[in-house]
């Protein structure tokens, strides 16, 4: 793979993540590629509706019959056939996704702290996934239970930068500029 910018987003349910790749995308020329973007394509096949809990279970059924760095595997090959010199990965949640792009030089993890309230709120406004405009708090509780996101934390403390997106759009857009000056110098 010719040397790219990979951008690895790490962070719980609303954090921010998708918000941080879109000002990527709009201000870097970034792609996009996402973990639960073959997920969600497969649930629409099977005309299976998109909600957190399916998107999990349909993950950890793939890692189980086809290896746990399968997605992480999937998501190499997206990157090394772009075209593009920045991709962003709104959605790394396991070790096991970053397995064939640890090795690369311009892959990095940044890690999005949001408080739980804020990300609650966020979920609920955005809509996301089927559920998320009706979800209740004990839901939402739930759902941070789920295998997918309760290693996020861990993974989160391996990063080499971290944004905190507790407070506006723009003050999240100035720490991601930040970042972009500091990962560019690496």
């Amino acid at each position: 793979m010719a040397k790219k910018l990979i951008i690895g987003l790490v962070g719980e349910i609303a954090s921010g993540k998708d918000t941080a790749a879109a000002y990527l995308k709009k201000k870097y020329g970034a792609e996009t590629i996402s973990f639960s973007q073959p997920l969600r394509d497969i649930l629409d096949r099977l005309f299976i509706t998109q909600t957190r809990e399916n998107l999990a279970n349909l993950g950890i059924a793939l890692r189980k019959t086809f290896s746990q760095d399968i997605l992480s595997k999937v998501i190499a090959q997206e990157i090394a056939t772009s075209k593009k010199k920045i991709a962003v990965l709104p959605n790394v949640r396991l070790k096991s996704d970053t397995v064939y792009l640890d090795s690369e030089p311009g892959f990095v993890l940044v890690s999005i702290e949001t408080d739980m309230k804020t990300r609650f709120a966020r979920l609920k406004k955005r809509g996301q996934n089927a559920d998320d405009k009706t979800k209740t708090w004990s839901q939402f509780l739930k759902d941070s239970k789920l295998s997918t996101e309760i290693q996020i934390n861990k993974l989160a403390k391996t990063c080499k930068y971290k944004l905190d997106n507790n407070s506006t759009k723009k003050d999240l857009e100035k720490q991601i500029d930040r970042l972009m000056k500091s990962a560019a110098a690496d």
